[in-house]
């Protein structure tokens, strides 16, 4: 199964406003009855969530792993996502890894060691 046979599927294109992308490249998605949907003008913040998680994954995962084909790129991808998603150890003291919330230091007298333990 290639592009051209799944891209009747898809329901929305999410591009940024590239010149690269004329209204011919647009044309091809809407006859297939995709809605294209182009960034906001001057935000280059819109979609670094995203391309965050897409370096991410290619830098952790696709980088290590040799994909067999569609099925194995298809197992391998939620596995990586519960992976990413779930507990980092190396997150900083600061921060909590499993709730994502700050972390308050534990209350002790000035001066203490007892003060350096950190809860959630």
């Amino acid at each position: 199964m290639n592009l051209g046979e799944r891209a009747s599927g898809f329901r929305f294109l999410i591009r940024d406003r590239d010149g690269k992308f004329t209204t011919a490249f647009d044309g091809v998605f809407a006859g297939n009855g995709t809605r294209v949907i182009r960034t906001p003008v001057r935000s280059p913040r819109a979609n670094e969530f995203a391309e965050r998680f897409v370096g991410t994954l290619r830098r952790e995962c696709l980088d290590h792993v040799l994909i067999l084909g569609e099925r194995h790129l298809c197992k391998i991808l939620p596995e990586y996502a519960r992976h990413y998603n779930g507990h980092r150890p190396l997150q900083p003291l600061s921060r909590s890894p499993r709730s994502g919330s700050l972390a308050r230091p534990s209350t002790s007298p000035p001066g203490s060691s007892a003060g350096k333990s950190w809860t959630a």
